[in-house]
């Protein structure tokens, strides 16, 4: 435990366990390397976001480091090659997931060499803008490697609107068994804080705080004497209670700060980063290295020789078993912890930029007790971190009330496993409360969808309408122009006939003056008698 001298900061947060820790059996374990295995499956998901598209087919050559999958949009980061070699194939195989379906993976044969493809470093990183250092970031392919897989690069820009003053370089580790980022701080301290002040620098954070837990002394002893250079560095000892490695709970604990339901950290003027990200971030732009390999723990009493191993991303997991002496009685393989990992269906499934732990429990380790009804003893409600109400919320869920589970802030809910550890029913509660979320993102990707088309046909009966009042207003208005032609000609033909007929008149009437003085002249002369004159024939 810690001197007495150190003070130890006490969570702020509600509730906690304390289990079990399991750590003795690797935390004295230094970090050793896992030869690279002859036969690498390098999967391109391995992060949240959508997957990595490869950029490989089979029978081309890479070197370590070249990239073999390309982003796909904006939340996916791009996947290198672990070591160099001859791809293979491009295709689907066992994923690590709890589903134990398969996934697209890049198949890759080592040829021994493990050749570096040309590297660009910048030790200098000042000299770079902080834009053009999450570029870097995201093109070496760096995620959160405390579990949760999340783009680097996103984090590292917190907006303009978001005044970022402290980052906080998570050493929690409270899960049981996981001890890799213990390790990581004893012996390799400098490149942590070098990769903490590149976060800091790309964020605009004057501060860094190395939050460790209590039962850390050594890792605690190393970092500090590693900050003694740095000036713009704090580490501190918070509490040995989990979840203290949470995120949230973390900040709250070190800052004072709350984050609000809904809001992100950068929110409160804190950017969070784990310390192997740290490390993995020092790595990229200091040496120009992309994310090709991490540590991790392997433990657990079913495997013989437990170990913090550095193993290449795609390294199948029984190559990893085979390196600590191999297992006996395995009753069930856990990605990560045993509180927030998830259970593999096969030991064929490779290490992935997310496996910060592989726990090999015996099958007398596996609980086998049976679920029973819930007692309302409120245990859960007790230790929920969050403060949410576990018990109402696993009702709700079983019972597909998705619209009032809503209401009890689900997705609050951080899935740290506290209400299931306590839980005197051994009911499975996060199972139930990660399928309401399913659930309930399912509804809302279909309502999505809905919305799309119903706004789709709503433009197009608009568009049809609006073509149909086009077509009705130019026929109208050719109509009305035919009608004025029409009435344009009918008015010139009026006004012709009517001058016709003036010009008729006229010219009959100067017939008739023409014959009445003709008649006027042949009196005159005689050659007509006078009509008075006339006699009637008898």
């Amino acid at each position: 435990m810690a001197d007495h001298d150190t003070p130890i900061l006490q969570g702020l947060f509600h509730g906690g366990i304390h289990p079990a820790e399991h750590k003795e059996a690797t935390s004295g374990r230094p970090i050793r390397e896992l030869g690279v295995p002859e036969v690498l499956h390098v999967p391109l998901s391995q992060h949240i976001g959508n997957p990595a598209q490869a950029v490989v087919q089979p029978g081309d050559r890479v070197r370590k480091g070249d990239l073999i999958a390309k982003p796909d949009g904006f939340v996916s980061v791009p996947v290198h090659a672990p070591t160099s070699g001859t791809v293979t194939a491009v295709a689907d195989y066992p994923a690590p997931h709890p589903s134990g379906l398969s996934a697209p993976a890049v198949t890759l044969e080592a040829d021994g060499r493990d050749e570096w493809t040309d590297l660009e470093p910048h030790p200098d990183f000042e000299a770079l803008q902080p834009g053009e250092i999450r570029a870097l970031v995201r093109q070496a392919g760096i995620v959160g490697l405390g579990g949760a897989g999340f783009p680097s690069f996103i984090k590292l820009n917190p907006g303009p609107d978001r005044a970022v003053d402290t980052v906080i370089l998570n050493g929690g580790e409270s899960e049981p068994y996981l001890t890799c980022d213990d390790r990581l701080m004893r012996e390799r301290p400098a490149e942590i804080l070098e990769g903490g002040s590149i976060i800091a620098y790309t964020v605009g954070a004057e501060r860094i705080v190395v939050g460790i837990e209590a039962n850390k002394p050594e890792a605690f002893a190393a970092m500090r004497e590693a900050a003694a250079e740095w000036p713009m560095v704090d580490v501190v000892m918070v509490e040995n209670r989990y979840p203290m490695g949470a995120e949230k709970q973390l900040i709250q604990t070190i800052t004072g700060r709350e984050v609000p339901s809904g809001r992100l950290p950068a929110d409160v003027g804190v950017v969070n980063q784990n310390v192997g990200t740290a490390y993995a971030i020092c790595r990229a732009l200091v040496h120009g290295e992309p994310l090709v390999e991490r540590v991790l723990t392997a433990s657990g009493a079913a495997l013989a020789e437990p170990a913090n191993l550095v193993v290449r991303l795609g390294t199948p997991i029984e190559e990893v078993a085979r390196a600590c002496g191999g297992y006996t009685d395995l009753g069930r393989l856990i990605m990560g912890g045993p509180l927030v990992g998830s259970a593999l269906h096969t030991t064929e499934a490779p290490v992935v930029k997310e496996t910060n732990g592989l726990i090999f429990q015996t099958c007398a380790e596996v609980d086998g007790d049976q679920a029973l009804p819930c007692i309302r003893c409120g245990a859960c409600v007790d230790a929920c971190p969050v403060n949410l109400m576990p018990n109402e919320m696993y009702n709700l869920a079983r019972n597909k009330e998705f619209e009032r589970i809503a209401d009890y802030d689900l997705f609050d809910c951080i899935e740290c496993g506290c209400c299931t550890y306590v839980c005197p029913s051994h009911l499975p509660l996060v199972h139930y409360y990660r399928y309401a979320k399913s659930e309930i993102q399912a509804k809302e990707r279909e309502k999505e969808k809905a919305d799309i088309a119903r706004r789709r046909t709503e433009s197009r009966d608009a568009r049809l309408q609006r073509e149909k009042e086009e077509k009705e207003a130019k026929r109208r208005a050719k109509k009305k122009a035919s009608a004025k032609e029409e009435e344009s000609k009918g008015e010139s033909g009026d006004a012709r006939e009517a001058a016709a007929r003036k010009a008729a008149e006229k010219r009959r009437s100067m017939r008739g003056e023409e014959t009445a003085a003709e008649d006027s002249t042949a009196a005159d002369s005689g050659e007509l008698p006078p009509e008075s004159d006339q006699q009637e024939p008898k």
